[in-house]
């Protein structure tokens, strides 16, 4: 028998909003591309064995800057990212992919570098 889990607050409120606005379910996914971009870029810096505070040194930042990008991330700058991708080593590249093709991608490919 499947375990279906029964629709918390937070389904609650996305359903509001969507009934609300029929743009919100599409925002929210945008806002969820941005996120795992973030993780990725966190991710990459834990490998990398680099800190937040040397991160955010090279990026003319603060540390608790790096910090609320890898946790919270509402909604970084492109400049902001590409900084923070260019410190570890990494380019932020962008593909415009036709809407109907959209989910069969993933939304976030990260390339790692050859062992050491």
């Amino acid at each position: 028998m499947m375990n279906v889990e029964e629709p918390d607050f937070l389904d609650e409120i996305v359903a509001e909003r969507a009934a609300k606005d029929r743009q919100f379910p599409r925002l929210l996914e945008a806002a969820e591309r941005r996120r795992e971009l973030l993780r990725a870029l966190a991710e990459c810096r834990r490998e990398e064995r680099q800190t937040q505070t040397a991160v955010a040194a090279a990026m003319r930042s603060s540390q608790s800057t790096v910090a609320r990008l890898e946790a919270t991330a509402t909604d970084a700058r492109i400049s902001t990212l590409d900084r923070y991708a260019d410190v570890l080593g990494y380019r932020v590249q962008f593909h415009l992919i036709p809407e109907e093709l959209a989910t069969a991608d993933p939304p976030v490919v990260v390339h790692r570098r050859a062992s050491k």
